[in-house]
C-alpha cells in the first residue's frame, strides 16, 4: 500500500467517507459530512498536512448545494489532500477553520465574496476585497446574470465611430 492509499484506510475507519477518487499518485479528493469536516482537518494537520493551501467552492446548481473544498500539502510526503463537503445552496453557513488553520481567514473571505457562504466566527469573511462596493448577488454563482448586472450599473452608450468597420472607412 502506498500513503494515500493508508490515508484513505485510516479516514475512513475513522470517519463516514462519502466518496473518494484519487486523481494522481500522490493525490486524494475526500467527501465527507459537514459535521465532521473539522475533526477531519484536525486529524489530518496533526498527520502532516500542515499547509492549507486554498479553500475553493463549487457552485452546483442543480442540486442546490455549494461545495466547500479545502486544498492541502504535505510537505514531508509529497502528498495532496482535497477535503470536501456540501452546504444548502440557500442558507450557505459554516463554522470558520480558522482555529485549525489561521490563514483560513483569507481564503474564507474569498468565498464569501465570490459565492456568498457565510464563515461564522471569522469576522474577516465579511469584508469586501476584491468586490469593493458590491450590491449584488456574489460574482461566481451560477444564476448570476452579468447581462443584467452590466445593463443595471452602466448605461447604454451610443458610439459615433463603428469600430466592427474595415480600416479606412468610418461611419
Amino acid at each position: 500500500m502506498n500513503k494515500i492509499d493508508d490515508l484513505i484506510k485510516e479516514l475512513k475507519d475513522k470517519y463516514d467517507v462519502l466518496g473518494f477518487d484519487t486523481p494522481k499518485a500522490n493525490q486524494a479528493a475526500l467527501d465527507f459530512h459537514d459535521r465532521d469536516i473539522h475533526s477531519v482537518l484536525a486529524y489530518v494537520k496533526s498527520k502532516g498536512f500542515r499547509q492549507l493551501s486554498m479553500i475553493t467552492c463549487v457552485d452546483w446548481i442543480e442540486t442546490n448545494e455549494f461545495q466547500l473544498v479545502y486544498l492541502l500539502m504535505n510537505w514531508e510526503d509529497g502528498v495532496r489532500l482535497q477535503v470536501r463537503t456540501r452546504l444548502d445552496r440557500d442558507n450557505p453557513k459554516f463554522t470558520t477553520i480558522t482555529n485549525i488553520y489561521p490563514g483560513a481567514k483569507y481564503y474564507e473571505r474569498d468565498v464569501h465574496e465570490f459565492f456568498g457562504v457565510e464563515f461564522e466566527g471569522n469576522p474577516d469573511s465579511y469584508k469586501q476585497l476584491f468586490l469593493e462596493n458590491w450590491d449584488d448577488m456574489p460574482p461566481l454563482r451560477k444564476d448570476f446574470d452579468p447581462q443584467a448586472y452590466s445593463d443595471k450599473k452602466f448605461p447604454m452608450r451610443e458610439y459615433k465611430k463603428d469600430f466592427n468597420a474595415k480600416a479606412g472607412e468610418d461611419k
